[in-house]
């Protein structure tokens, strides 16, 4: 059997003919099988859906209980007979409840990454490598420019920064699914244990990662119009939150973004940013290329990001590369 054979895209997005079932559908289907909860990977309006119980909490949370015909949860690990092949559904370490789609049937097995990273994330499962015939990856940050840094060193200025303007609030930026829950732990790690206050759009989802056992320790609305209440404390938002007009409550406030596109400087001065904070959920360039040499597939695929710098890596390495072109996967400064 050709690669080709079990999975091939779509427009719909990558589809499996032998299961008649689409992995992360960008549009609804009959059936999918969704690696994570960010909106570019499950939407609702499917007939039946297949991910893990915390993939599906989230999407419960987010688009209503109503947001499929028919749901079934499977554990990490778990193998289920999806129509004509096997579905298996393993950790990658992006966010809470993510995983890779493993797929198989007559000795094939292909992997769909969805997104992941390789990096410890105190928040939800690490990434497991399976070997494979295809592994199926996204390219977000498939350049040899995004060398992320240490957490904790990002998490060190951010803390530095307060100590050094205590009069001033600290405005953070932050991906309401995943970002905004890993920097709350990273910060408890770091030594922050005051009170940390919060954007109501990331009430529904800090009280999600809470029910699925991630302590987040103390956490306030940001809902006090008196700027004296945030003088010296850490705030977190949505980073449409932070340019809005809500922010002109905060004392002096030190704009901040979590991302792994702050590493491009300009990308920080177009948004205004005093304080680049380089913490992404993504692979770095040295996460992709380490993944690929260990999980050493015979074909890359590669869904979406810098489809092209990946490529070329892979094939100066011995492994035949194609690019799929799937329109409709983020992969700009939300997706960081």
């Amino acid at each position: 059997m050709r690669p080709q054979d079990l999975l091939c895209p779509k427009p719909e997005g990558l589809y499996c003919a032998r299961g008649d079932f689409y992995v992360d559908p960008v549009r609804p289907v009959p059936r999918a099988v969704i690696t994570h909860g960010h909106a570019d990977h499950a939407r609702a309006g499917h007939g039946a859906v297949l991910a893990t119980p915390e993939t599906l909490d989230i999407m419960r949370v987010r688009y209503g209980e109503a947001f499929a015909d028919v749901t079934q949860a499977a554990a990490y690990g778990e193998r289920i007979e999806h129509g004509g092949a096997e579905v298996t559904l393993v950790p990658a370490g992006h966010v809470l409840g993510s995983a890779q789609a493993v797929v198989r049937h007559g000795g094939l097995t292909v992997v769909v990454s969805g997104d992941y990273k390789r990096r410890r994330d105190p928040t939800c499962a690490a990434f497991e490598p399976v070997p494979c015939d295809v592994f199926i990856s996204e390219a977000t940050f498939g350049l040899p420019v995004f060398r992320h840094p240490s957490d904790a060193g990002e998490v060190a200025k951010l803390l530095a920064s307060v100590r050094q303007f205590p009069e001033r609030a600290h405005l953070v930026g932050v991906y309401a699914l995943g970002k905004a829950q890993r920097l709350i732990r990273l910060l408890r790690e770091g030594g922050w244990e005051r009170p940390i206050f919060v954007h109501g759009a990331l009430l529904k989802l800090n009280a999600l990662y809470e029910r699925w056992g991630v302590d987040l320790g103390p956490l306030e609305p940001a809902t006090s119009d008196l700027k004296r209440d945030y003088a010296g404390q850490i705030v977190l938002a949505p980073p449409s939150a932070v340019q809005d007009r809500w922010a002109r409550r905060f004392p002096d406030p030190v704009p901040c973004f979590a991302s792994g596109w702050m590493r491009v400087r300009a990308r920080a001065r177009m948004r205004g940013v005093e304080l680049p904070l380089v913490i992404s959920d993504h692979a770095d360039w040295d996460e992709l290329t380490a993944t690929i040499a260990e999980v050493a597939p015979g074909e890359l695929w590669i869904t979406h990001g810098r489809e092209e710098g990946l490529a070329r890596w892979a094939e100066l390495n011995g492994v035949p590369a194609r690019p799929l072109d799937i329109v409709g996967y983020a992969d700009e400064d939300e997706a960081g």
